[in-house]
């Protein structure tokens, strides 16, 4: 599976906010966004059944880190 770009268009102000939401998280812009995306996917599963295709999160975004 080959990853893609895409950029969108933010409002200063919410990229502001969303870069906090990740430093806290100890995560990149990038990977909070993909987080976003894979939860957004997940809850869309659940309420609609499966997309029938299969997504690689190891592609996507670096493993989690353990909080202390």
């Amino acid at each position: 599976m080959s990853v893609k770009s895409v950029s969108i268009r933010i409002e200063e102000e919410m990229l502001a906010k969303l870069s906090s939401v990740a430093a806290y998280e100890g995560r990149t812009l990038n990977s909070q966004v993909l987080v976003l995306i894979r939860d957004a996917i997940k809850n869309f599963e659940a309420k609609n059944g499966p997309i029938e295709m299969k997504i690689l999160p190891e592609n996507n975004v670096k493993p989690e880190r353990k909080k202390k």
